[in-house]
């Protein structure tokens, strides 16, 4: 099944809504998703024998910066047996001024795999990730003010009084 019939089948099964747009200038062309549909779509992604995306190979966060007030998520799954990968984007405006924290649905349980990646995102960029299990940080301490791989983040000079030097 190509990145095409994938797009028809999503559509149908969900709506013509439910896909955004496309990117295919890329190395991997894209699908960008309603983010409110998200873990259905990989759910049928992964149950459907036409497509059997098995695997969640990366799961990554995106600032867009402070102008686009913007944070996506970027799923990369694969098809073992078929050996085919398909990127999906999810995308959502953020009210920065509110101090509101980006928010998606998991798709831990669609891939286990997933309850990692989503962590990783939620520690370095603050996305939450609506349902997971266990959303606690897994790179920094618990005490780590910020999230180092947002575009507004700023590097403290001390942690627990030991100074930072990069």
């Amino acid at each position: 099944m190509n990145f095409n019939d994938v797009k028809v089948l999503i559509e149908e099964r969900f709506g013509p809504d439910a896909i955004l747009g496309t990117e295919e200038t890329g190395l991997q062309p894209a699908l960008l998703v309603q983010p409110d549909r998200i873990a259905g779509i990989c759910t049928e992604l992964r149950d459907n024998p036409a497509t059997y995306f098995d695997f969640l190979a990366c799961l990554t966060g995106v600032d867009h910066g402070a102008d686009e007030r913007a944070f996506s998520v970027v799923y990369h799954l694969s098809s073992i047996p078929y050996n085919t990968q398909l990127v999906l984007k999810v995308k959502k405006q953020v009210n920065e001024t509110s101090g509101e924290m980006p928010f998606f649905d998991t798709v831990s349980p669609v891939w286990k795999t997933a309850e990692w990646h989503e962590r990783e995102a939620f520690d370095l960029l603050g996305i939450y990730f609506t349902g997971h299990p266990d959303l606690r940080r897994i790179l920094l301490p618990d005490d780590w003010e910020g999230h180092p791989l947002r575009k507004d983040y700023e590097t403290a000079e001390y942690y627990n009084g030991i100074k930072i030097d990069f």
